[in-house]
């Protein structure tokens, strides 16, 4: 673990209103299980005397230069883990990009841990190992009894201490804590996380986004496919940096996108994982 926190002064815990707590977790992940290699990316756990959040650094990261510079960026978190929940809750409310939209999704996620006597030290921390089944994958996490908040990454709660590190057996998905601050207000989410920098997020149920993702995978350039017409055959589009003239090179890029899709299909919820043909 690097050189994470001084935490003595954050865990004198008393709560106020305006205060946040924030962890920040290195992630490393596959988005295709069969790679030897992993992606890495920092995701934020936020905890506040009501509500608890988990998202990737990049969203804040964006949102922040767009408030400092009066800017109009946007950015698209590819984790499929961005949540929110009230404290010492189960259910949480899923956020998640779907082509050109924004939506919004809530799940009941109990998670059922088997507590064990190993413990480790890291660092100054003395660390518990616990096991649990979930998502369709075996789980372990180590956490910290010293730090009396019963979260960590995404969904993963429930522990008597703060999860410190977190993988999969397979090892498709390992958090390590790696920062920790403590905020003097309530950080505001809104227009990253509620809404997805101007796109407030539409709610659905979870059948409802397994048609939308279904019918992204049928067709993933369907919008740039109505601009094709037999009027309009001198139109060019710009599909990934390749100019596409015709339907039969759409075609061709379809079926491109659609290969990707079935390779990158390695959803941290494996057991909800769509079965693309």
């Amino acid at each position: 673990m690097k050189n994470i926190f001084i935490l003595s002064a954050l865990f004198t815990i008393i709560w106020f209103q305006s205060q946040t707590h924030r962890f920040i977790y290195e992630l490393q992940s596959k988005m295709d299980s069969t790679e030897t290699h992993h992606e890495k990316l920092n995701m934020i756990l936020d905890i506040t005397p009501k509500e608890v959040k988990f998202y990737g650094q990049n969203l804040m990261t964006t949102d922040s230069l767009n408030k400092k510079f009066g800017m109009n960026s946007s950015h698209t978190d590819m984790s499929g883990q961005i949540i929110k929940r009230n404290i010492n809750s189960f259910d949480n409310e899923n956020f998640i990009n779907i082509k050109m939209g924004y939506y919004s999704f809530k799940t009941t996620d109990k998670i059922n841990w088997i507590i064990s006597d190993e413990i480790k030290k890291v660092e100054n921390y003395t660390l518990q190992k616990a096991t649990t089944k979930f998502g369709g994958r075996n789980w372990t996490a180590w956490f910290c009894k010293d730090i009396p908040f019963n979260e960590g990454p995404f969904k993963f709660r429930g522990l008597p201490g703060l999860i410190f590190e977190l993988s999969d057996s397979n090892k498709n998905f390992i958090y390590h804590l790696v920062k920790s601050q403590k905020l003097s207000g309530i950080y505001s989410t809104e227009d990253f996380i509620e809404s997805n920098f101007g796109n407030k997020a539409v709610p659905i149920n979870e059948k409802q986004k397994q048609k939308l993702m279904m019918e992204f995978y049928n067709d993933p350039f369907a919008f740039e496919r109505t601009n094709f017409s037999k009027t309009n055959t001198n139109l060019n589009i710009n599909i990934n940096g390749k100019e596409i003239h015709n339907v039969d090179e759409l075609n061709t890029q379809t079926k491109s996108m659609q290969e990707v899709i079935r390779k990158y299909n390695n959803p941290i919820e494996i057991d909800k994982a769509i079965h693309y043909r």
